[in-house]
């Protein structure tokens, strides 16, 4: 499971900022056809998204698109048309609004019809779900295990907000209404959405901040989803990228703490020892855990 710090939104209607995201440093990049784009320009940005999955060079990204949401009259289309033309250079979609497993287990579905029609391998094309309303938590955990194509999870906080009639003025970091509650009033919806993806073996990613030129609000709310687990997070605009690429990256410091962990635990196997210490603390399982994390080390899963 290879972690994506920074995810940058681009229209797929804007050709040359399309060019500009796939040169930028983003992790990863998408392509929009939901919020980006206006209503009567959804049929003919499906043929943009096309193109630049085929014409433009991708820099050993995943081709990643974002369709509109099951509920709008787009979704299917979205779907037949970007697979029919260009589903060899297709790596996986973002399903916007995911309320159910069923959502995700239709979508897979009509991709197997697809993959078979255009003699595709099955299960070729990924998915990415978003969580965006009290339906979607709810249902998380059984969404987070509803297919095999799934491979992420993303916490889409401006319209959870709306579903939740919760009031908000800025999308991404606290407001004047954080005041009146004490605490983070994502912070359940946020761990909820983390747990889920883990346990399911998932990527997850924190929605986007609004305010592009609020590199502090960005800084603040890029340290609240690293501290709960998140792997990285939506950036609007390429002045985002570094702030975020940065904050989801281990320090020097943390990294200098892992080694020395890893180093201590395997000196102590080699020498029969149970008893490990770094820096005066004691270092247990999940320590070695937490540090091969840090390092980049993917554990086995427990036989």
């Amino acid at each position: 499971m290879i972690a994506t710090r920074s995810l940058l939104a681009v229209p797929a209607t804007r050709r040359k900022m399309v060019e500009k995201a796939l040169a930028s440093d983003a992790d990863a990049v998408f392509l929009d056809l939901e919020d980006a784009v206006a209503p009567d320009s959804k049929a003919a940005a499906r043929g943009d998204v096309v193109s630049a999955l085929k014409e433009i060079e991708w820099h050993d990204r995943p081709t990643l698109f974002r369709a509109n949401a099951m509920d709008t009259p787009y979704f299917y289309r979205d779907l037949i048309e970007v697979v029919e033309e260009a589903g060899d250079s297709l790596d996986a979609i973002i399903v916007p609004k995911v309320n159910r497993p069923e959502d995700l287990y239709a979508v897979s579905v009509l991709l197997s019809q697809l993959e078979l029609a255009m003699d595709l391998q099955k299960g070729k094309i990924k998915l990415e779900a978003q969580i965006e309303s009290a339906e979607g938590l709810t249902n998380v955990d059984v969404i987070a295990g509803s297919t095999p194509r799934l491979e992420a999870l993303h916490f889409g906080p401006g319209d959870f907000a709306a579903s939740l009639n919760m009031p908000l003025t800025s999308i991404g970091v606290m407001d004047e209404w954080d005041d009146a509650y004490p605490g983070h009033r994502f912070h359940y919806a946020m761990q909820r959405i983390v747990v889920a993806a883990r346990a399911a073996g998932l990527r997850v990613l924190d929605g986007p901040v609004a305010d592009y030129g609020d590199e502090d609000g960005l800084r603040r709310s890029c340290l609240i989803a690293r501290s709960l687990g998140f792997d990285g997070k939506w950036c609007i605009h390429p002045a985002q990228i570094a702030v975020v690429n940065t904050i989801f990256s281990p320090t020097e410091k943390e990294v200098d703490w892992a080694k020395k962990v890893v180093a201590a635990y395997e000196e102590a196997n080699a020498a029969g020892s149970g008893s490990v210490s770094v820096d005066g603390q004691m270092v247990d399982a999940a320590s070695i855990k937490l540090a091969r994390n840090m390092l980049g080390e993917v554990p086995k899963k427990d036989t």
